[in-house]
This record gives structure tokens, sequence and C-alpha cells, in this order.
């Protein structure tokens, strides 16, 4: 019965501490989550930044250039 119950002992250690290490990973991915959306948005912002000077730009060159 001892010994049952000290492997018992260990595997609850054992799962706390995989439990401790997953949620020290999932904040580090959550972290990590929100910077790539974050640079995402930035893309996203400069990208629809530069399609309008494009569109300005085409629309100054005379007909016949296009």
């Amino acid at each position: 019965m001892e010994v049952e119950l000290s492997g018992l002992e260990d595997k609850v250690t054992q799962l706390a501490a995989l439990c401790r290490q997953l949620r020290a990973e999932n904040r580090v991915l959550r972290q990590e989550l929100l910077l790539a959306q974050q640079e995402q948005l930035q893309l996203t912002n400069k990208l629809a930044g530069t399609k309008e000077k494009v569109s300005a730009i085409l629309a100054k060159l005379p007909e016949d250039v296009l």
C-alpha cells in the first residue's frame, strides 16, 4: 500500500510539474501571437497605404501611357 501511495504521489508531482510547464509555454505562445497579430496589422496598414499611393500615381498618368 505504501509503495502504491508513493507511486501515486510521484505521478501527481509529475502532473503538477507538467501543468506548470504547459502554463508557461501557453503564456509565451499568447505573447508571440499578440506580437504576430500586431505585426500583421501594421503590414496590412502599410499595404493599404502603398495601394493608395500607386492608385494616385496611376491616376496622374496620361491615358495613352496605360
